[in-house]
């Protein structure tokens, strides 16, 4: 069998890396597309390989040769690959369709070398490679009826994304025999560009055969194998996490993209702290109603917003302030108004990463669960020179909950010293507790203008892409402040209609907690099962646990977890505070999805 790659294009649209090279030249992770082709074509037995150059054909012909691990190396060169697209650069190389069985591919594809295999191995002659459609996907889509046979190709200008869930993507990975090239390809290869040109793509003359009664052509679908095209920088920059050179080099390109996960749909995120049951079904398809209102038109600006955030949480507009999530109100607070912060560690460190260093006066738990009360902060800081003091209240990433009659005493406590007190309560709603819980009342703000209370919208919401959070405080100067610093149109309109249209659905949020808590108290049980996790009680929508085996670190485990099942979670065992121990945090998500990690974790020591 022999290999024909399709690899004269320009790759414009890769800009400045293809200014002086083709693209199956660019490198992910140090090593050429196009020496992973040829490893992988080696690996599967192929006998020759033709290449279709074109553009910089000098420099391929240079770095490739004449052979390549056994494989002869056969160029055929597209002179006019400038004014042509690939239908004419497979013209050029029909006389090797018609010599021997083949596989076609194009030049700007990575995989694994087991997609090959794949195709390779099953028994069927003529084959394309298909793939489940996906978000990242683009390009030519195929349905198949239940014998894979190809119903239809469906060009970008045909796209229905109502249609979505019959999609495949062609991978661009083609199997054809030698008959098949002789009796079908080939002659309507000729026909079609004898009749419309050559300014068009091969997967044309395969739309036309599948037309045919008795079509030769079937789908092969992947089984989960990965590839990725790369047509564009985002496709080289996830190319390169997807393809890292190591599991461990891998698992740090993922985790440190900090978010965009829809890009990666096998992965399964307990990385980041979400509510798995809000928002309602109802809710989405009502602002799934109102898109092309939404996408169209400006938001409103900031008085506006604050306003409706106002009405969101039942506190005074004067009182508060909205923000392009809670991360831009913590950084713009930080920044200007904190002073010397005392901050209770391990913690969200959005808020000590934005402050000085000599700014921060950090209190160490001396327990081992890094649980702290009330009480241990006022005698750490009874003698400590601070202007302000934090409680994430529960603590990010031990789910320490400090009662609400404890933290009002905080309140009063810090009043007295006249230090600014911070709350953040964006885990607040998860706590498994009677009574009140929220500093955010609008009397209690009014009567202590040192407080401000940040809540983050996406955790307990379950909207983190509407990009939501708001700071509260009664002091009005410090608010009227943080308005005026913030851009005018800081909230985009999907936001802003969803803070207008939360309150009929306040009862599906009440329930969606209620089945959150119970959620957490199966998977803690599950977790303690474990051997080698202690798992630290939480009263958010986490786990801090401890990893405490011999045989396995808390690194190597997010490692395994990603290389192995597709789970991402966050190892804390960098973080400064654990002096070196071995600790994961794992976010609740839904039954099923935690019942996997469970599963998963049981597997690994």
């Amino acid at each position: 069998m022999q290999a024909i790659i399709l690899a004269a294009g320009m790759g414009r649209r890769l800009g400045e890396l293809t200014n002086n090279n083709t693209k199956c030249m660019l490198e992910v992770n140090g090593t050429r597309l196009i020496n992973r082709a040829l490893d992988a074509l080696s690996e599967v037995g192929i006998d020759r390989v033709v290449l279709v150059v074109g553009y910089k054909a000098e420099n391929v012909r240079e770095w490739v040769g004449q052979s390549y691990k056994g494989m002869e190396i056969v160029y055929v060169e597209n002179s006019v690959y400038d004014k042509t697209n690939n239908i004419y650069s497979l013209y050029l190389a029909k006389d090797y369709l018609l010599a021997d069985d083949t596989l076609l591919l194009e030049s700007d594809l990575i995989y694994e070398p087991r997609v090959l295999r794949h195709i390779v191995d099953d028994e069927y002659p003529n084959l394309a490679l298909v793939d489940k459609y996906e978000s990242w996907m683009d390009g030519t889509v195929v349905t198949l009826d239940e014998e894979r046979r190809i119903v239809n190709f469906y060009s970008r200008k045909q796209f229905c994304y109502a249609d979505i869930d019959s999609y495949y993507k062609t991978v661009n990975i083609y199997k054809f025999s030698k008959e098949f090239s002789a009796t079908h390809y080939v002659p309507f290869l000729e026909a079609y560009c004898h009749a419309l040109g050559n300014n068009e793509y091969y997967e044309q003359v395969l739309k036309v055969i599948t037309l045919l009664d008795d079509s030769p052509l079937r789908a092969l679908p992947l089984d989960g194998q990965k590839w990725y095209e790369i047509d564009d920088i985002q496709d080289l920059d996830i190319a390169s996490s997807i393809f890292a050179r190591s599991d461990a080099e891998r698992y740090r390109a993922i985790a440190s993209r900090f978010g965009g996960y829809w890009r990666y749909p096998r992965l399964l995120d307990f990385c980041y702290l979400v509510n798995p049951y809000f928002p309602p079904q109802q809710m989405v398809d009502e602002i799934k109603s109102s898109f092309d209102t939404l996408l169209r038109e400006y938001p409103s600006g900031m008085r506006v917003n604050s306003l409706l955030a106002a009405k969101y949480f039942g506190v005074a507009q004067q009182h508060i302030v909205v923000g392009n999530g809670a991360a831009e109100l913590i950084k713009l607070y930080m920044e200007n108004h904190a002073g010397r912060m005392g901050v209770a560690f391990p913690t969200f460190e959005e808020y000590p990463n934005r402050a000085a260093k000599e700014d921060i006066v950090a209190y160490l738990p001396e327990s081992d669960t890094m649980q702290y009360s009330a009480a241990d902060i006022k005698r750490f800081y009874a003698d400590k020179a601070i202007d302000t003091l934090l409680i994430i209240n529960p603590d990010n990433p031990s789910g320490n909950y400090i009662p609400y009659n404890d933290l009002l005493d905080l309140v009063a406590w810090t009043k007295e010293r006249g230090i600014g007190f911070v709350v953040d309560e964006s885990f607040v709603d998860f706590v498994d507790v009677e009574g009140e819980f929220s500093l955010l009342v609008d009397a209690l703000l009014a009567a202590n203008p040192h407080l401000c209370v940040v809540k983050s919208i996406s955790k307990s919401y379950g909207v983190p892409g509407f990009r939501l959070g708001v700071l509260a405080s009664g002091n009005t100067e410090l608010i009227a402040r943080m308005k005026r610093e913030v851009a005018i149109w800081n909230i985009n309109s999907f936001g802003e209609f969803y803070m207008q249209i939360y309150e009929k659905y306040h009862g599906d949020y009440l329930r969606a907690c209620r089945l959150f808590r119970e959620e957490r108290a199966l998977f803690f049980a599950e977790l303690s099962e474990i051997p080698y996790l202690r798992v630290i009680p939480s009263q958010a929508n986490y786990f801090l646990c401890e990893v405490i085996s011999d045989s396995i670190t808390a690194t190597q485990l997010s490692v395994d977890l990603l290389a192995r099942y597709d789970i991402l979670i966050k190892d804390c065992s960098t973080k400064a505070a654990f002096g070196g121990r071995n600790f994961i945090r794992l976010a609740v998500r839904d039954r099923n999805d935690n019942h996997r990690l469970v599963e998963a974790l049981r597997t690994m020591c």
